[in-house]
């Protein structure tokens, strides 16, 4: 059972966003909880070493960042439980968020609960993520100039992505199940006529091969049934994220899912924020759902604040 069960300020979810939220509010005075239901780190623990973020050099680890993050976060008083949380109301001035282990209570929360990147489901995916497999062409790109290189995908995202990878290495692939891009015209035809990019149609790959890194992979036609085994350094993977919602499902979504909030990170209910992966934006980097997570945090301390005061001279 839970010792204490009234906040200021609630954070569902421990990714970059929301211990940067996590931080910002119980530095500025606010009572803060963060809850999620595995480790803090969310997509930042898919990255095998962080090189992009200003301020972080020599490069490190992702869980290593995520972890100092987590102790940050908790040096100014914030508390992190780790729980699910099966519903969110709001109650008179306050939301009542229920979970496994009792029911919690606050003034304002911040939904980060990211997104989760959709994954092809073959062999070898999980076992080399972080080796050679990765869902993050700017996070891990440049670990493979001049080597070779496998994109999966057919949309914006992959052709996007590929197009980046491009720049690092000459012998880009892209693996599409249909028989044309569903990108734009535009940036298909950037893929298209590029030298160091070819595309493999009607193609999808069925195991990624390696002991300690990615070695090869196996495609098959998925018109003649045939199979070829391609050597590899590398496969990126970007068919598609899953923004998790399911807890404010009644909130509005952009046409791909994600949360729309305003500048301020503000959702239609007044007091509920959303920041990071989870939210609707053009750009998707720890760097990003950082900047989320502080702005959010600092709407909610004002918001907690005159929401305070308004009740003080109500009585």
């Amino acid at each position: 059972m839970l010792k204490k069960t009234d906040f200021d300020f609630i954070v569902i979810g421990a990714g970059a966003a929301g211990l940067t939220a996590a931080q910002y509010g119980a530095r500025s005075g606010l009572d803060t909880m963060v809850i999620d239901l595995s480790d803090a780190g969310g997509q930042a623990l898919n990255i095998f070493t962080l090189e992009n973020y200003p301020g972080v050099f020599p490069p490190v680890p992702g869980r290593d960042f995520i972890k100092n993050m987590e102790k940050q976060a908790k040096s100014f008083g914030a508390k992190i439980i780790h729980s699910k949380v099966s519903s969110i109301d709001k109650i008179g001035q306050q939301f009542v968020i229920r979970t496994l282990d009792g029911e919690l209570k606050a003034y304002a929360i911040l939904i980060a609960t990211g997104a989760q990147h959709r994954s092809l489901g073959v062999d070898g995916e999980k076992k080399l993520l972080g080796k050679g497999v990765s869902y993050c062409a700017t996070c891990d790109g440049p670990f493979f100039k001049g080597k070779k290189i496998m994109v999966v995908g057919g949309g914006d995202s992959a052709c996007s992505e590929a197009f980046y990878l491009a720049t690092l290495s000459n012998s880009v692939t892209l693996i599409h199940r249909r028989k044309q891009l569903r990108a734009q015209k535009a940036v298909a035809e950037k893929i298209l006529t590029h030298p160091n990019i070819t595309v493999r149609y009607n193609s999808v790959i069925k195991k990624i091969n390696g002991k300690d890194k990615v070695e090869s992979v196996v495609l098959e036609n998925v018109e003649t049934n045939e199979d070829v085994e391609l050597p590899t350094d590398a496969v990126f993977i970007f068919i598609g994220m899953n923004p998790r919602t399911d807890l404010v499902a009644m909130l509005p979504k952009d046409e791909s899912g994600y949360l729309i909030t305003n500048y301020k990170m503000e959702t239609l209910v007044p007091g509920m924020y959303a920041a990071g992966d989870v939210r609707a934006k053009p750009f998707r980097q720890i760097i990003t759902a950082s900047s989320d997570g502080a702005i959010a945090a600092h709407q909610a301390h004002e918001y907690v604040n005159t929401l305070k005061a308004k009740m003080g001279a109500a009585k």
